[in-house]
């Protein structure tokens, strides 16, 4: 099963980092890509430019509204994202734990989901009954 692992942290942090512990991050980040590759579980994987190059769309009773910017205002922005291949949620988690920036800010492991021309698929609300 496919899972994506979100790598989030707090840009205004990062961008206080020296250029040198920058530069380790990156090298490590990429260490562990080749490392989560070289053995089967990474697929891509991409880091993101800072939320100030964002654009935002969405799509409103056919009307096409682009706004600068992130979605939303947060503590944490979206810095890139690992896909990775494993056999459930659990080997997922361990692969994911080995991902860098988990020290600096989290990681959201999420299922892919497969799009398919026809699916029976319910997705329930926090609290609602599957």
């Amino acid at each position: 099963m496919k899972y994506v692992a979100l790598v989030y942290y707090n840009e205004q942090e990062m961008a206080a980092l020296s250029q040198q512990q920058w530069d380790a991050l990156s090298q490590e980040c990429m260490a562990c890509g080749e490392d989560l590759t070289d053995r089967g579980y990474m697929i891509t994987g991409e880091a993101l430019l800072p939320v100030a190059s964002a654009t935002t769309l969405r799509v409103r009773d056919r009307q096409i509204h682009i706004t600068d910017g992130p979605f939303a205002e947060t503590k944490e922005q979206l810095a890139g994202f690992y896909l990775l291949e494993a056999r459930d949620l659990n080997e997922a988690i361990t692969q994911a734990e080995k991902i860098p920036p988990a020290r600096y800010g989290s990681i959201e492991i999420r299922p892919v989901r497969e799009l398919a021309a026809s699916q029976n698929i319910h997705y329930p609300l926090k609290g609602e009954a599957k």
